[in-house]
């Protein structure tokens, strides 16, 4: 069983940066893959970016790009998000997730992850 726990989320203005924190409790975290997902109110949720149990790995969604940086450090069991450049578009509620196993497509999809956290929300004003 893994617990995790999101924080960082805030109010900021288009062009700041935030860092989102999730914080793990639980056995074994270092050997799950990870995630971060966001999802607007009457919306899907959608994948933004994804990182492998070691850190060695990680991916994208497109609209991030550049702009966002997923990394985690398994001493601490954290995974952290490092938003820059923020869009009014970007404003979200963004959930942490773990999973025993993901590859290839399976990190986009929400349903492959096992573990989620209760979301921090992100508003970024114009």
């Amino acid at each position: 069983q893994v617990q995790l726990a999101e924080s960082g989320g805030g109010l900021v203005q288009a062009g700041d940066s935030l860092r989102l924190s999730c914080a793990a409790s639980g056995r074994a975290f270092s050997r799950y893959a990870a995630g971060w997902f966001r999802q607007a109110p009457g919306k899907e949720r959608e994948f933004v970016a994804g990182i492998g149990w070691s850190g060695g790995n990680s991916y994208y969604a497109d609209y991030v790009k550049g702009r966002f940086t997923i990394s985690r450090d398994n001493a601490k069991n954290t995974v952290y998000l490092q938003m820059n450049s923020l869009k009014p578009e970007d404003t979200d509620v963004y959930y942490c997730a773990a999973a025993i196993s993901v590859y290839g497509s399976s990190w986009y999809r929400g349903d492959e992850y096992d573990y989620w956290g209760q979301g921090t929300q992100v508003t970024v004003a114009s």
